[in-house]
């Protein structure tokens, strides 16, 4: 969609409590330890993926008046657009521990970020017929024009977004923007049951997103087709070499059933991923990096191996 060889990837699932912060901060920094340079932009209002990297009395010094990605969709708001790049923050801490070419960096996000999908529904909805389509793709790829200009300015190799756990507006732009979509999910019944509902949902977006480009007249924006590059199994009781059978039943019903690829990796419960991280702000697949019995209880490495492979990264 954008410079070739920039990967752009939405990390959703529309249950909270899977694992999908955790996800994305920890794949996000082993690929940059391997040599890539990764973005992290958080989306969620709840902020927990800027709280992994950034202490909250920083954020309130440095980033809550204009660095997080709220202040850029009210740039949009009040007519004076800002690039993303202004948004960029690179964590030394991390930085630090990713020797060579590779580097993180992330956008920040806002608790008033709730906020702004309120303002942005509110755009949606007062307008008449014709306008509501042109509203509806302006609106809808925000993000993905933003990205755009990134791609030209500063590219990155890999771009992961963490997404809410819902199908807002905000949500959607981010699909929107993406070229793959990667779905983090529990071996549970609810956790696997949700992940039909949101194949649907994002079938929909695409579908109701591609129409609108097709009805406006001279629209210069494009159809859209995101993939699903795929599940990735978290917080997985392993036993005797791999999930514990409960867990395994769920995994292979989804991997029969769903018509989706399931990554063989998968993410073990481990009180390194569930505790407050002794090393404050680095992820944890970086703090362990050199302790090779932790980070092989994982699995963020072999997951990376995988998803990379996937991807072409």
């Amino acid at each position: 969609m954008w410079c070739k060889d920039m990967k752009v990837v939405s990390v959703v699932n529309l249950k909270g409590g899977v694992g999908k912060t955790t996800l994305t901060a920890n794949l996000g920094a082993e690929l940059a330890f391997r040599g890539k340079k990764v973005l992290l932009i958080d989306l969620d209002a709840q902020a927990s993926l800027t709280f992994s990297f950034i202490t909250p009395d920083e954020w309130r010094r440095r980033f809550e008046a204009d660095k997080t990605i709220k202040f850029w969709f009210d740039a949009h708001k009040s007519g004076r657009p800002m690039p993303l790049e202004r948004l960029i923050e690179s964590p030394e801490r991390v930085a630090s521990r990713i020797q060579g070419p590779g580097r993180l960096d992330i956008i920040g996000s806002h608790l008033g970020l709730v906020n702004v999908e309120l303002e942005l529904a509110m755009q949606l909805g007062r307008v008449d017929l014709p306008q509501s389509r042109t509203n509806f793709v302006s609106i809808h790829r925000r993000l993905a024009d933003g990205l755009q200009s990134l791609s030209r300015s500063r590219p990155y190799d890999l771009v992961l977004i963490d997404c809410p756990p819902n199908f807002s507006i905000v949500t959607r732009s981010a699909i929107i923007a993406s070229d793959y979509i990667l779905v983090p999910t529990l071996a549970d019944e609810v956790s696997t049951l949700g992940i039909d509902y949101l194949m649907r949902n994002i079938r929909a977006l695409i579908d109701d997103y591609n129409d609108h480009v097709d009805m406006e007249k001279g629209a210069k924006e494009k159809r859209i087709s995101p993939k699903i590059v795929g599940v990735v199994f978290t917080m997985i009781h392993a036993y005797g070499g791999g999930p514990v059978s409960a867990q395994r039943n769920y995994i292979a019903k989804v991997r029969n059933d769903s018509g989706l690829h399931v990554f063989k990796s998968y993410i073990k419960r481990s009180h390194s991923l569930s505790a407050d991280a002794p090393d404050y702000g680095i992820p944890v697949v970086l703090s362990h990096h050199n302790d090779l019995n932790e980070q092989s209880n994982l699995g963020f490495e072999q997951l990376a191996t995988e998803f990379g492979a996937t991807l072409g990264l």
